[in-house]
């Protein structure tokens, strides 16, 4: 039996997209599209069962339970999108987008259909840059 060709993060990301229910697979894309489009530093993978979006460029060392390189994990949760930023505290998002004060510097968005996400679309953005500007790079 031939072994099965492992799949790249960006493929296991339309694989998983594709298994989901239309009207959440159209919203999880645009999210995508979106998070993808705002900086081609930016990679996709699968992590916790779920799309998650991380930097790919050269960093300092860092203790990997810190998730310093995680910028977003998508969650599905009771019919809302969660895109969760493991370390989401470290951005001072004046646009009120990112919820939460968890102990852990972790911040949520919270995205309830494809017109919430073309309205917050711009906010997604500004919030992901400003992360990219926090990474502490080599």
């Amino acid at each position: 039996m031939p072994k099965a060709k492992k799949l790249t993060g960006s493929e296991a990301v339309t694989d998983h997209i594709q298994k989901l229910e239309p009207a959440i697979a159209e919203t999880i894309e645009a999210l995508r599209q979106i998070i993808l489009a705002t900086d081609p530093i930016i990679g996709e993978e699968i992590k916790w069962n779920s799309p998650s979006f991380y930097y790919t460029g050269e960093m300092k060392p860092f203790d990997p339970k810190e998730y310093k390189r995680d910028i977003v994990v998508m969650n599905l949760h009771r019919g809302n999108i969660l895109l969760v930023f493991p370390t989401g505290a470290v951005i001072k998002d004046t646009a009120g987008l990112l919820e939460g004060d968890y102990a852990d510097g972790r911040r949520m968005a919270r995205f309830s259909d494809m017109e919430d996400v073309n309205v917050k679309a711009p906010a997604l953005q500004k919030v992901i840059k400003q992360w990219l500007d926090k990474v502490e790079k080599m």
